[in-house]
């Protein structure tokens, strides 16, 4: 079934009808890409139940990307309520094999200032109740995270975000949290100083081991909004929402540059995302 609005079509998804090599998973403030041509609406099914929300898939400068956002048009899903195997899924059935991951963060250091863009290079996974597998019986698959992101994509994101002007900090370790409220002080305090993490959050996890699985490359764009209450100031969703509004622009223009810049194979030495399996499954 098809049903068109204005310049949108919507559709149900059919395998092999519609295609997309790339992904980009919009998180807080960035909804629409905005940077779409020929764009098409999807409605996928998955085992897992619905995504997000509909997919949709375009062109970037003549490169097939999906874009799906993670807590719906409008944030209505809270991060504990993500079906993160069914976006994951669903993404994979488009064929897609990069996905870029927009993600609002905190900051846990001085030098990663509101309005700073991090790829993370690590994490720590502080989450307490969500599905984190696609392996649940019958086949069993141990994935290794040890590198958990493409370095590959990563570069690429550094390289572009710095070509354009934009401050991109190269590492970083990002630390999970449950949500959705924010920590306390004393929680704070430890994820900076005692486990040592650079940036906090509360969607990567489960949605990068779900690509690991997948044999998904995976790379997050995350953008400072704030610095946690280790600072001893308050964060408010309210702050977190204005300078998201402030950056997101940025975050557009970065995509539509890097996007065209991921080659159609990965340079294998610096990326195995995409054999993950090869030695996991028992």
């Amino acid at each position: 079934m098809v049903l068109g609005v204005g310049c949108m079509v919507f559709e149900v998804f059919k395998p092999g009808k519609y295609s997309a090599e790339i992904a980009v998973i919009g998180g807080s403030g960035l909804y629409d890409p905005g940077i779409f041509e020929k764009t098409v609406e999807l409605k996928i099914y998955t085992p897992y139940g619905e995504p997000s929300d509909y997919v949709i898939v375009g062109e970037v400068k003549g490169r097939r990307v999906a874009f799906l956002p993670r807590h719906g048009r409008g944030h209505r899903i809270p991060p504990h309520r993500i079906n993160y195997r069914a976006n994951i899924w669903a993404l994979k059935q488009l064929g897609v094999k990069r996905v870029i991951a927009v993600s609002a963060v905190g900051s846990l250091r001085w030098d990663y200032r509101p309005g700073d863009f991090v790829v993370p290079d690590q994490f720590i996974d502080m989450t307490k109740k969500r599905e984190y597998t696609f392996f649940e019986g019958g086949t069993v698959a141990h994935v290794s995270m040890a590198d958990p992101f493409c370095e590959h994509l990563r570069r690429i994101l550094v390289e572009t975000g710095r070509s354009l002007g934009i401050t991109v900090h190269d590492k970083g370790t990002y630390i999970c949290i449950e949500g959705p409220r924010f920590s306390t002080r004393a929680e704070s305090r430890v994820w900076k100083d005692v486990f040592k993490a650079d940036i906090i959050g509360m969607t990567l996890v489960p949605e990068v081991v779900l690509a690991c699985e997948a044999q998904l490359c995976y790379a997050t764009l995350a953008m400072v909004t704030d610095y946690d209450v280790w600072a001893e100031k308050p964060v408010t969703a309210e702050e977190v929402a204005r300078v998201m509004a402030e950056n997101v622009e940025k975050a557009k223009k970065l995509l539509y540059e890097a996007i065209p810049r991921i080659p159609e194979e990965p340079d294998k030495k610096l990326c195995s995302c995409c054999e993950s399996l090869r030695y996991a499954v028992i």
